[in-house]
């Protein structure tokens, strides 16, 4: 079995795995101003039923590196990758480029695709004459946690 935290490989969603109920709040958190936020609870919310549509094709990836970080997805976030979901323009996906995973943008136009990262240090990755890219699913959701 893989582990999530010390894997690079993807790890399948398992409908077997228990649900995780916690309580979300009826109202937005602000930035700066403080609220007693149990005032507010209105229901309970699953973490997998939200990141989770189709759990025979859902997998969870451990991210590495810096080239999607302006859409949020940034070095050690967790992405959950559905296989079910049908790319298309601008889809964030997990491609596969010469036998190597990454993550980036999907950009379709004229019956041609490219790879765009959300970080403009990188270049885009635009398939040559005889390489290939396989998108392998689309990036349904990002987990980052905080540690300290």
């Amino acid at each position: 079995m893989y582990s999530l935290w010390n894997s690079s490989l993807p790890v399948p969603y398992h409908t077997a795995a228990q649900s995780l109920a916690l309580p979300l709040c009826g109202v937005s958190v602000r930035a700066g101003f403080p609220s007693p936020a149990d005032d507010f609870v209105v229901e309970r919310l699953d973490i997998m039923q939200l990141l989770v549509k189709h759990p025979q094709a859902t997998y969870f990836w451990r991210v590495r590196g810096d080239s999607m970080r302006d859409a949020g997805i940034e070095d050690g976030s967790i992405i959950a990758v559905d296989r079910a979901i049908k790319p298309k323009h601008n889809s964030i996906v997990v491609a596969i480029v010469d036998g190597e995973c990454t993550v980036k943008y999907l950009h379709q136009r004229a019956g041609r695709i490219k790879l765009r990262a959300a970080n403009p240090t990188y270049p885009d990755i635009i398939p040559r004459e005889s390489q290939t890219i396989e998108v392998w699913g689309v990036v349904s959701g990002c987990v980052k946690l905080f540690l300290t």
